[in-house]
């Protein structure tokens, strides 16, 4: 016989499935009587949680929204971050049945205020595919960011920020999440551009409660666009690289997220890439596995020119040895 904490346990997990108990199903399914789960639903609500029911033939246990999450005791904001990494973890092979799960409990129980910005985060939020990693800290991200871009979209509003020194009114539609980092994916409000934005170097403006008309792209685009254009506009620094391969060889060992690939003839192509650090970009063109020439920028040439002494030393120690 189980005892009553171990029951209260398993009510609660019934409870937070996110269907509606009958008091006979709950009875049946804890091997109790019905008025022993009236009263542990009532021992349930003085802990703190929020269970409502129905009364009468069709009446019915469901667990309701409450003034603050149980017994957790979680503020607004802890309970977004929760959301926020869950909803990344449910990508992870391995963790995402139960990630998606423990999302689902959560948003059952989340206060209505704090469940509008999951829910706006967690629909307009996609994941780029992973690529590679970077000796490079990650940027910090103030989660008000992610909930009033999210937020705008959502809610269809013209969002205005400033990037760069650069002033922005655009048209928001989607958020991506690429290589631990946060891009916003939006038309230009007065030239009708599609562009990509690092919501880590906004400085968000006052909302402008001015809606539009949504002319949104394919589901799957807002990926490609930010994959296909983070090369040459949303990495920390950049480089034009001449290499000695035709496009479409240089296009075979590489993810398409490492950049862009323009051909000059037959044997030469351009490879328009990025990255948070000239020393990752130097790593990295190396490991193409083809001959390739850089002019700049200069910080560029001096990690190339460091990698290889330092390649170059490896050599000839090996030979002495």
């Amino acid at each position: 016989m189980t005892s009553r904490t171990e029951r209260l346990l398993e009510l609660l997990a019934l409870l937070q499935s996110g269907r509606d108990w009958s008091g006979p199903d709950l009875a049946s399914k804890l091997g109790i009587t019905e008025r022993t789960v009236r009263n542990d639903v009532e021992q349930l609500r003085e802990l703190g949680y929020p269970v409502d029911a129905t009364r009468g033939r069709a009446g019915a246990y469901r667990m309701g929204s409450g003034a603050r999450i149980p017994p957790l005791l979680l503020d607004d904001d802890d309970a977004v971050a929760v959301a926020v990494g869950l909803r990344a973890a449910s990508a992870i092979a391995g963790v995402a049945e139960t990630s998606a799960r423990a999302l689902a409990k959560l948003e059952t129980v989340l206060p209505a205020r704090v469940r509008e910005r999951v829910t706006a985060i967690r629909t307009s939020v996609d994941q780029g595919p992973a690529n590679t990693d970077s000796n490079v800290a990650d940027p910090e991200l103030d989660p008000a960011t992610l909930v009033a871009v999210s937020a705008a979209i959502r809610d269809r509003e013209w969002l205005r920020f400033e990037l760069a020194g650069t002033a922005h009114a655009v048209e928001p539609y989607r958020v991506v999440s690429w290589q631990r980092r946060w891009y916003l994916v939006a038309r230009d409000a007065a030239s009708g551009e599609w562009g990509t934005y690092r919501l880590d170097w906004m400085k968000l403006k006052q909302p402008t409660r001015r809606p539009f008309r949504p002319r949104p792209l394919g589901e799957e685009a807002y990926t490609e666009l930010v994959v296909r254009t983070v090369a040459s506009s949303g990495w920390k620094v950049h480089a034009r690289i001449e290499v000695f391969a035709p496009a479409d060889e240089v296009l075979s060992r590489i993810n398409p997220a490492v950049g862009v690939v323009e051909p000059i003839d037959a044997d030469r192509s351009v490879l328009v890439t990025g990255s948070d650090s000239y020393e990752v970009m130097a790593v990295y063109v190396g490991m193409l596995g083809l001959d390739f020439r850089i002019d700049g920028p200069p910080e560029l040439v001096d990690r190339v020119r460091e990698l290889g002494r330092r390649y170059s030393d490896a050599v000839r120690a090996a030979e002495v040895s």
